[in-house]
C-alpha cells in the first residue's frame, strides 16, 4: 500500500509552552488528523520554508494553520503562500485552512479579508452548518445542525471567492466556513484547539497588549463553562481531507 503524505503549512511561531506540552502546533494537528500508515511533514512557511514544486504532487493534502499575522498583509512569505495555494488549486489538491489559513485561502482564491467589524472573537462560538443540498455531507457524517468551536481571531473573510459557497455561519461571523470546488475548505474557528491552548493564548494576547485585562477576565470565566464539539470537528476534517465529501 502506498503511504499517504500530508503537509502542515505552519504560519505561526510555536510558543515554548505549546512546544513542550503538545509538540508545537504541528503536533496538535497531527494528533487530531493523523492516522496509521500516513506520513505528516511540516513546512514553517512563516520562516520562509516552502515545499519545492516537485514535492507538491506527492502530497494527498495540506493544512494551513492559524497565525499572528494578518491574511490581508503583503509580507513576502504571505505572498509566496498565496502563490502556492493557487498552484494547489490548479492541481486540485485537498487544502484545509484554519483561522488565518481560512482567511488566506479565501484571499488566494479571489475573496477579500480584513479586520472584523465586530472586533475580537475569543472563546466558544456556535457554528450553524448549511442545510443546502450541496452540503448534505453534514448529514452523511451524522453531524448536528450546530457545532460548538473555539475561536480566537480579529480578522475575517469579508467577501467569498467567486464560485465558493458558505457552509457555516455564526451570530458573530457571516463566513465561518466555506467550500471551494470539491478540494478546498476553510474553517474560521479552531477545531484543533483545547481549552488549555485557548487559555494560554489569552495570556499571550494580554501580555502583548492586544486585549485588555477586563476582556481577558470575562473570556476566561466564560471558557470554564463551555466545551467544543472536538470529536465532531475531527471527523469532519478527516472526512474532507481523506474522503469524498462532495
Amino acid at each position: 500500500m502506498v503511504e499517504k503524505r500530508f503537509a502542515v503549512l505552519l504560519c505561526a511561531e510555536d510558543s515554548e509552552y505549546v512546544k513542550k506540552k503538545y509538540g508545537g502546533y504541528y503536533g496538535v494537528f497531527v494528533k487530531m488528523l493523523g492516522e496509521e500508515g500516513e506520513k505528516w511533514d511540516v513546512y514553517r512557511v512563516a520562516l520562509g520554508q516552502f515545499p519545492d514544486d516537485d514535492e507538491i504532487g506527492g502530497y494527498s493534502g495540506f493544512v494551513i494553520t492559524g497565525s499572528c499575522s494578518d491574511a490581508h498583509a503583503d509580507e513576502l512569505w504571505i505572498c509566496r503562500l498565496i502563490d502556492l495555494l493557487k498552484k494547489l488549486d490548479i492541481m486540485k489538491k485537498k487544502v484545509l485552512g484554519i483561522c488565518f489559513g481560512h482567511q488566506i485561502l479565501g484571499r488566494a482564491l479571489g475573496g477579500k479579508t480584513g479586520r472584523a467589524g465586530s472586533g475580537w472573537d475569543i472563546g466558544f462560538r456556535t457554528v450553524h452548518l448549511s442545510s443546502s443540498s450541496s452540503s448534505n455531507f453534514f448529514s452523511t457524517l451524522k453531524l448536528p445542525a450546530r457545532l460548538s468551536i473555539i475561536e480566537c481571531h480579529r480578522d475575517e473573510v469579508r467577501e467569498l471567492p467567486p464560485k465558493a459557497e458558505i457552509i457555516g455561519w455564526s451570530e458573530k461571523t457571516g463566513i465561518e466556513m466555506f467550500k471551494y470546488g470539491d478540494h478546498m475548505m476553510g474553517i474560521q474557528g479552531h477545531p484543533e484547539y483545547t481549552t488549555d491552548i485557548l487559555l494560554h493564548l489569552i495570556d499571550r494576547l494580554l501580555l502583548k497588549d492586544l486585549i485588555i485585562e477586563s476582556f481577558a477576565k470575562e473570556v476566561r470565566a466564560k471558557v470554564q463553562e463551555c466545551e467544543a464539539d472536538r470529536e465532531a470537528w475531527r471527523r469532519l476534517c478527516v472526512a474532507f481531507l481523506k474522503g469524498g465529501l462532495w
